[in-house]
């Protein structure tokens, strides 16, 4: 059995042999745990069950030592945040798109060396990600505090917006299905730590229809579905299950009890995550971070369930706690 038939029991809700599980360290969590451990190859160590690839078109492009600039204007300043960093400034100042052009979807310089890299992680679950996939996007684009005010005052633009970004998603989309993945993932982020960003009635609004659309072009095609959202978005579970969600992403215990989403959910909807990296991991003990990854394997043991931090694990997180996690994991 492969890794990958261990996930797709899982999210199938069949019992699987064990609990998948994907670790995914921030850059300054690796260097941490590499020297902790004495090696430069994390791969072993974690011994993750998913492959994701993500389209060049992602990329950033370095500007200074602290500042990148992405393929769709966005300056990001990286000072704080390696990983992604925090936009600084975008390129639609006043709400339209006269002037604008998004990059190129079709071009084939943003998918080189995608299969070779799906190629080189045989027997795993193959996942193509497309981040900043709606309103992330679009307020990326925008600015936040513009497009909320959008939402209110200008939503002919809002949804010419978010409209064109929909349609540039469904290109890429069609790009991830020609490497007969198994899954599109979706990056987005809708939830605070209180709840819905835009609040649920403009998400319905806006959100939802283009959600659709293109959770309908992965589906048709015979793919698992994957949504990422941060945040106490719980309200939005069943509407994401009419929709054809398959697998939602990060599922934060401090904001929602996951225990009862995976019960409730059970049989509609698998949860990806549930460790917590805002308490139990960074400042939790070893023996508490041994006693929440029990809990969880036993709680997903019948499916529907694939093992993870709630995000990209920090740097702040002693890597004992990580080496306890993994024993456990792989008991």
């Amino acid at each position: 059995m492969t890794k990958r038939d261990v996930v797709i029991d899982a999210l199938e809700f069949r019992r699987p042999a064990y609990v998948p599980w994907q670790i995914d360290p921030t850059i300054q969590c690796a260097e941490r745990l590499k020297k902790h451990l004495g090696i430069e190859d994390l791969s072993g160590f974690l011994d993750n069950h998913f492959v994701s690839v993500s389209p060049g078109i992602h990329d950033f492009i370095r500007i200074d030592e602290n500042r990148v600039r992405d393929h769709y204007g966005v300056t990001w300043d990286r000072s704080v945040d390696k990983d992604i960093g925090v936009p600084e400034d975008w390129p639609l100042k006043e709400p339209t798109l006269a002037g604008y052009e998004f990059p190129d979807p079709d071009d084939p310089k943003w998918y080189a060396g995608l299969a070779d890299s799906i190629a080189a992680h045989p027997g795993r679950f193959t996942r193509f990600a497309i981040g900043f996939s709606l309103y992330e996007r679009a307020w990326t684009l925008r600015g936040m505090e513009n497009l909320l005010m959008d939402m209110i005052e200008r939503p002919e633009f809002v949804n010419e917006l978010l409209d064109a970004i929909c349609e540039h998603n469904l290109a890429l989309v069609r790009h991830g299905l020609e490497l007969s993945v198994d899954c599109i993932h979706f990056g987005d982020d809708y939830g605070s730590q209180v709840g819905l960003i835009m609040g649920p009635k403009f998400w319905r609004r806006f959100i939802k229809p283009r959600l659709a659309r293109m959770y309908a072009a992965v589906r048709d095609a015979g793919k698992y579905v994957s949504q990422h959202s941060c945040g106490k978005v719980q309200e939005l579970f069943d509407d994401l299950v009419e929709m054809g969600l398959n697998m939602f992403n990060p599922f934060q215990p401090e904001v929602m009890d996951v225990f009862d989403c995976m019960n409730r959910y059970h049989g509609k909807l698998a949860f990806h995550g549930g460790m917590s990296i805002q308490k139990t991991l960074p400042f939790g003990s070893v023996d508490e971070v041994r006693e929440m990854t029990t809990r969880l394997i036993a709680a997903g043991a019948n499916g529907g369930y694939v093992f993870a931090p709630s995000h990209a694990v920090p740097g702040d997180v002693p890597p004992e706690n990580l080496v306890a996690m993994m024993e456990v994991l792989k008991a």
